[in-house]
């Protein structure tokens, strides 16, 4: 079972997280999400326990309970919404074709911009 471990502390580690699960059962991995530019956490991250029973006690007794000084949220972990994101990739603005029908390349186009301030 994946669960999501909410509301923690900048000081808290995977192994800090891992230890706090792994007394009510085998703890298959335990991960803090970071901030992909500045390597921080960002105040969550998942436990996955391999049994549901022994995953089921540690939501129910760790749920508001101190970690490192802050009260952690633990609750089943849903599955992430689709954002309708494709991801990064390149967006075409090269615009409409020419008259002439050749492609728009964005080439020889001045690149002056007015500021409004």
């Amino acid at each position: 079972m994946n669960i999501y471990v909410g509301n923690l502390s900048n000081d808290v580690s995977e192994e800090n997280l891992r230890q706090a699960f792994e007394s009510f059962g085998q703890v298959t991995s335990a991960r803090i999400i970071k901030d992909k530019y500045s390597g921080q956490s960002r105040g969550f991250g998942f436990v996955e326990m391999s049994v549901q029973s022994q995953a089921q006690t540690a939501i129910k007794s760790l749920n508001g309970k101190d970690l490192l000084g802050k009260q952690i949220s633990v609750n089943e972990a849903r599955p992430r919404a689709d954002q309708g994101r494709t991801g990064g990739g390149r967006m075409d603005y090269s615009g409409p074709p020419r008259s002439d029908g050749s492609p728009c390349t964005g080439k020889n186009v001045s690149s002056t911009f007015v500021s409004t301030r």
